[in-house]
């Protein structure tokens, strides 16, 4: 997703609901695949993530694209001293983190698709085709909308 709430990278999907976190490698590969295709430079550009892509994984995922994560920090059980240590870390980046409403409010448009909310296709190019349906109404709102 852009700066301005449109969808702009291709979709990935599983046989089965998976966790995102799962998805984000072949993601990655694709969100690059597509900018060079329209010849876009995304090196160094951020990616948001929410706390659920805090792990070591997800970073180097990201590094590994030239992208720059920008993920909120899960302290999970962390002492107090590792705490304060991961959230002094992170301050420098959470005014970009705080754009992240704009993913979260097209989300949250996706869920007025009751065939997206809940998986009813066995076939992964039918919920794949609902998606960039839905994604497609999404752009369309935000562009021609109110």
């Amino acid at each position: 997703m852009d700066n301005h709430g449109h969808i702009i990278a291709p979709l990935t999907v599983m046989a089965i609901n998976e966790h995102d976190s799962v998805l984000l490698p072949e993601s990655l590969d694709k969100l690059t695949q597509t900018a060079d295709r329209l010849g876009l430079d995304i090196s160094n550009a951020y990616l948001t993530l929410d706390s659920a892509f805090d792990n070591r994984d997800s970073r180097i995922n990201a590094f590994d694209h030239d992208l720059i994560p920008v993920i909120k920090p899960n302290p999970r059980n962390a002492s107090p001293e590792i705490k304060s240590a991961m959230l002094a870390e992170f301050k420098p980046l959470e005014p970009i983190y705080k754009e992240r409403y704009k993913i979260e409010r097209d989300f949250a448009w996706k869920s007025n698709y009751r065939k997206l909310v809940i998986r009813y296709e066995k076939l992964q190019c039918t919920h794949l085709g609902f998606k960039h349906l839905a994604y497609a109404m999404v752009n369309f709102h935000e562009l021609f909308g109110n």
